[in-house]
Order: structure tokens, then C-alpha cells, then sequence
């Protein structure tokens, strides 16, 4: 309830890393390194599939998706976080902060279900493959991309008109990096129970239920695959769901560390230092995992290395 005495603050300060005066320009150009490396690689891969004739499968659909969702996920966080890091800590507009926030929702939110679409072509692909071209048509596949990005977009937008419409007094400052959900509800002089409730509700479904529908369905492939007679076979059809099952494991492996396991007893830092691992490393990771295990993408660079030297030549 809002008191004569309250005034709303329009800044927030993020506090970011501390103790880093020390080699802190050597963790801006490690932070610089790894952003170039991930818009690189992202871009690379939304390239290939957009320009590439051996590309056009649904899967490597979905993975120009996934990449494009990585480059609007550490976009979002790195730029701010070098400026941070530069200064010791960093001013932002509530209304940043909530902004911030937004596009981060929607990166990950998205990204979560276009993993869950891709296991699900994977499934098909392997469980089902003489029905695999008719039942994932191109029409399906914008459907679901488009219902990927709607449904992301919708789930992050009603968090943010719950927070706008909430009272912040004081303090202003949030020991963290980029503008998380959580150490922004904190600054709320306002009731956010219901904020908490309906974020914890969409959070679970969205996080539970994506997971355990990648799970059932590798449980299927896996089976699938046990049956193959060959060996040649089996590793054939366990390479073509490989990458995805890596990049699965690995932010999933973040998203848990980050929101569902406990943190009692954990420093800020080293929460800080996950948050860092699922926002910045897991967006380097994806490119490097499909780029290095996948023998289609892998073509595709080779085939447009040796179209631009050979248009250098000439």
C-alpha cells in the first residue's frame, strides 16, 4: 500500500560483478570474444539454412530459428553487461529493465519450445519416417514456428503488464547482472504474490511440460533404434538426433540449475555465475555443437567456402 513518504524510483542500479578492478578488461575482452564468436556462429547457421539448397529440411528449419532466438538472447544481455563491467555497475530506466526483461523472456521462452518442436521431428523422422515427409510439411512447419514465437511472446507479455502495474519505492538496486524476474519483483513495495503465482504457473508448464515431452519422445527414438539390427544403422539414426539431444542437455541442464533446483545456501555470485552460463555460454554452445556433430552443416560451409574462392578467382 503506497504512503505519503513512498517515492516510485525511475532507475535502477545493477550492481553486475564486483572485485573485478583487477583484470576487469580482460573479462570485457573475454565477454567481447565470446559475443563476436556467437553472432558469428548463429548468423553462419541462419545463412546456411536460409541460402542452402541441403538445408532444407524441417529440422535445420527449426535450427535457423533456435539461432536466431540465441542471437536475440545474448544480444540482449552482453552489450549491458560489458557497459557494466566497465563501470563498476550501470543505471537503467525501470522501464529498460522491464524491457530488458521482455526480450529475455522471449528468447528463452521460445527457444524452450522450438527445442520441444524439434524433438518432435526427430521422433518423427526415426519412429515414423514413411510418414514423416506428409505429416511435416512445410505449412506445418511455419505453424509451429509461428506458434513457437506467438505462444513465447504471449507467456512473457503477461508477466510484463502484471509488473507495470506494480508500485517500486526502494531500494533501487539489484545485485545481478541484466534484469531478471525475481531481484526485480524484490524492489516492489507492492503485494507480488500474484505476480509470483502466475509466473510460477506458466514457468512450470512451460518448463515441465516441454521437458518431459523431449523426454518421452527420445524415450521412443531410443527404443526405435535399439531394434535396428545393424550397428551401421543404429549409429546412422543416432547421429541425426545427436546434436539436438546435446543442445537439449545443455539448457536444460542452465534452466534447471538456474530455476528449479533450491538455491539456499548458494552465494549471489554463484548464482550470478549460472545466470551467466545459460544467457552467454549455452547461445556460444549451440553453433559449435551443430557446426562440429553435423555432417550437413558442415557440407554447407565447405560448398560456399569453395563457391566464394572460386568468385575470388575470377
Amino acid at each position: 500500500m503506497r504512503t505519503m513518504n513512498q517515492t516510485e524510483i525511475s532507475e535502477i542500479f545493477l550492481i553486475g560483478f564486483q572485485n573485478l578492478q583487477d583484470f576487469r578488461f580482460f573479462v570485457i575482452c573475454m565477454c567481447l570474444v565470446t559475443y563476436t564468436a556467437t553472432i558469428t556462429g548463429n548468423l553462419i547457421i541462419i545463412t546456411l539454412v536460409a541460402t542452402s539448397h541441403h538445408l532444407r529440411s524441417p529440422m535445420f528449419f527449426y535450427l535457423g530459428h533456435l539461432s536466431f532466438s540465441d542471437v536475440l538472447l545474448i544480444s540482449n544481455i552482453m552489450p549491458f553487461l560489458v557497459h557494466i563491467i566497465l563501470f563498476s555497475g550501470s543505471l537503467v530506466s525501470l522501464k529498460g529493465c522491464i524491457t530488458q526483461f521482455f526480450f529475455y523472456g522471449l528468447s528463452a521462452t521460445t527457444e524452450c519450445l522450438l527445442l520441444t518442436a524439434m524433438s518432435y521431428d526427430r521422433y518423427l523422422a526415426i519412429c515414423n519416417p514413411l510418414r514423416y515427409s506428409s505429416i511435416m510439411s512445410s505449412t506445418l512447419c511455419v505453424s509451429i514456428v509461428a506458434f513457437c514465437w506467438s505462444l513465447g511472446f504471449i507467456i512473457t507479455l503477461v508477466p510484463v503488464l502484471l509488473i507495470k502495474t506494480l508500485w517500486f519505492c526502494g531500494p533501487n538496486v539489484i545485485d545481478h547482472f541484466f534484469c531478471d524476474l525475481g531481484p526485480l519483483l524484490e524492489l516492489s513495495c507492492s503485494d507480488v504474490s500474484i505476480v509470483k503465482y502466475e509466473v510460477l504457473l506458466l514457468s512450470g508448464l512451460l518448463t515441465i511440460t516441454p521437458f518431459v515431452f523431449i523426454v518421452v519422445t527420445y524415450g521412443h527414438i531410443f527404443i526405435t533404434i535399439m531394434k535396428i539390427t545393424s550397428v551401421t544403422g543404429r549409429k546412422k539414426a543416432f547421429s541425426t538426433c545427436s546434436s539436438h539431444l546435446a543442445v537439449v542437455g545443455t539448457y536444460y541442464g542452465a534452466l534447471f540449475a538456474i530455476y528449479v533446483i533450491p538455491r539456499r545456501g548458494y552465494s549471489l555470485n554463484v548464482n550470478k555465475v549460472v545466470s551467466l552460463m545459460y544467457s552467454v555460454v549455452t547461445p556460444l554452445f549451440n553453433p559449435m555443437i551443430y557446426g562440429l556433430r553435423n555432417k550437413e552443416i558442415k557440407e554447407a560451409i565447405r560448398n560456399h567456402l569453395l563457391i566464394c574462392t572460386r568468385n575470388s578467382r575470377k
